[in-house]
């Protein structure tokens, strides 16, 4: 079963207080998810995994009723908390994706302390099909 992880980085002012991190706590953090991603990677688990960019570089699209594109840069003030990355996973079990989440919210941060920060688990459906357990999600 493939699933998606996704990480949080908080708001702008989160992600301007991660630049203040001494370079022992950025290399620590670094170090502790690519020892990470490499074992999944070892192990055929790992599809993707990529750490996204600020909320001050991100934006929204939204189609307008003219048919042109809306486009909102960031920051997004109304944000309390903004996808900071994610990994995609092929796993065995629903068990073993749990284990790889509790993995990636133990990252250390200032001082080595585990920040236990909330990963959200998405399980990929893939299309809609007529198999009853991938078609479910889908109807209404």
């Amino acid at each position: 079963m493939k699933y998606m992880l996704v990480t949080f980085g908080g708001n702008q002012e989160d992600w301007e207080g991660v630049a203040a991190w001494s370079d022992e706590d950025m290399h620590r953090m670094v170090d502790y998810m690519r020892a990470l991603n490499d074992e999944l990677q070892a192990t055929g688990e790992l599809l993707q995994s990529e750490g996204l960019s600020g909320p001050a570089r991100a934006f929204v699209v939204r189609g307008g009723d003219d048919g042109k594109p809306i486009v909102v840069d960031g920051p997004f003030a109304e944000s309390k908390e903004v996808i900071a990355g994610y990994w995609v996973v092929d796993v065995d079990s629903r068990e073993r994706v749990v284990e790889i989440a509790r993995r990636a919210s133990a990252c250390p941060g200032p001082g080595g302390k585990i920040l236990n920060a909330p990963i959200e688990v998405h399980p990929i459906m893939g299309p809609p099909t007529e198999d009853p357990e991938t078609f479910a999600p889908y109807k209404k």
